[in-house]
């Protein structure tokens, strides 16, 4: 078997994006003329995508905007210049601040998530797809940290035409054994790929990834399909919620107790 060999470029010469443009259009016709092909998968940073769509507002309402898109809080700390908040918002994403960002975006202004970036990724696919003559994929990406790791990469959180999971469970590895929990988040690995050549300070938003055409699938689910639930994360608490839980637990068996020996 043949391994892939995988080429990565950023398309050049996108303009700065302003609420009501047409994304969809403007990077398909970037494919076009930079020879984006049938099979290749686009990474698509989701600021163009909330620029295009008007998910702008003032930096002065960045807490309030937190709050608004939050479903769930998962930790918080307080630190000198605040509170940092660890939240699930609204797309099931869990990310500091519910994902607003105020990088890459103009001066007293902050940018929230897409409203469905996996429909947004299906917008771009058809349009480039159609443009280019064959199927591709595209993914919308965003910027995550991770537990137990220093910095940041790029994690799919929207996506169209492209499998994001591999699942391997009950499938033999090399010498046999079966894979009980092996599932490699392809479209967390392609993101970060795509990363690689989008370099945010030269504003290239948009990679193109080659050599993974057998990844491309019409029927695929979209990036929701890579959100754990918090029933099955082990770690869906901060320390001072843990430790809070813990207390309410406490004084619920204590009083349970109080109940037997009274009774």
């Amino acid at each position: 078997m043949t391994s892939p060999r995988l080429t990565l470029f950023a398309l050049d010469g996108l303009p700065e994006f302003a609420p009501g443009d047409d994304l969809p259009a403007i990077i398909a016709a970037a494919s076009v003329q930079q020879g984006v092909e049938p099979g290749d998968i686009l990474a698509v940073t989701s600021k163009i995508v909330s620029k295009a769509e008007g998910r702008i507002v003032a930096a002065s309402d960045r807490e309030q905007s937190i709050t608004d898109e939050t479903v769930r809080v998962v930790a918080t700390r307080e630190h000198p210049g605040g509170v940092t908040r660890i939240v699930e918002n609204r797309l099931g994403l869990v990310m500091a601040a519910a994902g607003v960002d105020a990088s890459n975006t103009a001066e007293g202004t902050v940018l929230l998530l897409p409203l469905d970036p996996d429909a947004s990724a299906g917008a771009i696919r058809a349009a480039v797809g159609a443009a280019v003559g064959g199927e591709v994929g595209v993914i919308i990406t965003d910027t995550a940290g991770r537990a137990w790791r220093e910095g940041q990469t790029d994690i799919a959180i929207g996506g169209s035409g492209v499998r994001l999971l591999d699942d391997l469970r009950g499938q033999p590895d090399a010498q046999g054994r079966r894979l009980d929990v092996t599932a490699p988040a392809l479209g967390d690995e392609l993101a970060a790929a795509g990363d690689l050549v989008k370099r945010k300070a030269l504003g290239l938003p948009v990679a193109v990834i080659r050599g993974l055409p057998h990844l491309l699938d019409p029927a695929a689910p979209g990036a929701r399909s890579l959100n754990r639930a918090a029933v099955d994360d082990l770690f869906s608490l901060g320390t001072a919620e843990a430790r809070e839980e813990g207390r309410r637990l406490e004084r619920a068996a204590r009083g349970s107790d109080t109940d037997l020996r009274n009774g």
